[in-house]
């Protein structure tokens, strides 16, 4: 879960991350921004981290007279433009940071992580991103109000009732999604600013670039916000890969793979002695072709024996209770 200090489990503790392990084999390892979760940076993975080893990303502006929403209560579960310039936004000054190390000679291979925290709660953004999406043009998510029914007891147990009170008691149905949707705007320019900056470096034909989030995300669906469960829509991020020259670029790969895989795959693009301690599997074969069969399991754990197994067009959870 999201309290416990990885590098301090029995299991973990001892382990090579991935930017360590390419640094084990010849490589730097830079970044900026949310690459682990907020409370544990790992100091030990990185050469050079911006602001530091122990802060991954600079603090956001924060509007007055919180929370925006009106919600009682609600600490971080909030919405609304937040009155300063982009340029005053810590992922805007991550992707600075990240564009600027593309800009400079380097004489070792490279692993270079940007992270970025939008569209994490709250969703704070500058009055321009709100703008765009105008509250009459949003499109509310449609919810059986029967759509629980079917969910076992554990299942059920994991849905978040109160804030979807909350949501609807305070009319905040449009407004949230629209400060979910002025966010991800928000970091879309931020991430097509990094990939400018690299289309126009030096680097543009020998950089592998792969682009992912953490999780996926509900906006009332099943009467449920945030994540925390282990449906579809909850637990299916984005995740892309480009490695130079690869057959499969462009392309899309209907066959669920798993953040787990992102290591491996990486190791073998770049002809590294292959890891036995990666659990994950190399996509390299998909991104050769991405329509070949795949027999490879997606599996998604939140929580003691609580477990989502995906497989082409298949999804089996089962929860702690059997």
């Amino acid at each position: 879960h999201n309290p416990h200090p990885w590098r301090k489990s029995p299991v973990l503790k001892d382990i090579l991350t991935m930017p360590q392990y390419f640094r084990k084999h010849g490589y730097v390892a830079i970044g900026s921004g949310k690459t682990y979760h907020g409370s544990f940076p790992d100091s030990a993975s990185w050469n050079e981290y911006w602001p530091s080893l122990t802060q991954q990303k600079p603090p956001d502006p924060v509007p007055e007279n919180r929370p925006l929403n009106g919600i009682p209560n609600t600490r971080h579960f909030d919405w609304g433009p937040v009155g300063a310039a982009k340029e005053e936004m810590g992922d805007w000054q991550v992707a600075d940071w990240v564009i600027d190390q593309l800009g400079k000679e380097h004489d070792k291979p490279f692993f270079l992580a940007c992270g970025f925290f939008r569209p994490h709660l709250p969703w704070y953004a500058p009055q321009e991103y709100f703008d765009k999406f105008p509250l009459e043009s949003i499109v509310l998510p449609v919810v059986d109000e029967n759509d629980t029914a079917d969910i076992p007891e554990a299942g059920k147990a994991l849905i978040k009732f109160r804030d979807h009170d909350n949501v609807t008691k305070y009319n905040q149905w449009e407004k949230a999604v629209q400060g979910y949707l002025a966010s991800g705007n928000f970091v879309d320019e931020c991430v097509g600013r990094v990939l400018d900056a690299l289309e126009n470096s030096q680097y543009k034909d020998n950089t592998i670039v792969v682009l992912w989030s953490d999780h996926g995300w509900n906006l009332g669906e099943k009467m449920h916000w945030r994540k925390f469960a282990l449906w579809e829509n909850t637990t299916r991020t984005l995740f892309m890969i480009k490695p130079p020259g690869m057959a499969g670029n462009g392309s899309v790969c209907s066959h669920p793979v798993n953040l787990l895989n992102v290591y491996p795959t990486l190791v073998e693009l770049c002809g590294l002695p292959h890891n036995s301690l990666n659990e994950g599997t190399s996509v390299v074969p998909l991104l050769e072709s991405p329509d070949r069969e795949w027999e490879t399991a997606s599996v998604t754990t939140h929580g003691k024996d609580k477990h989502a197994v995906r497989l082409r067009n298949w999804r089996y959870i089962q929860y702690d209770d059997g």
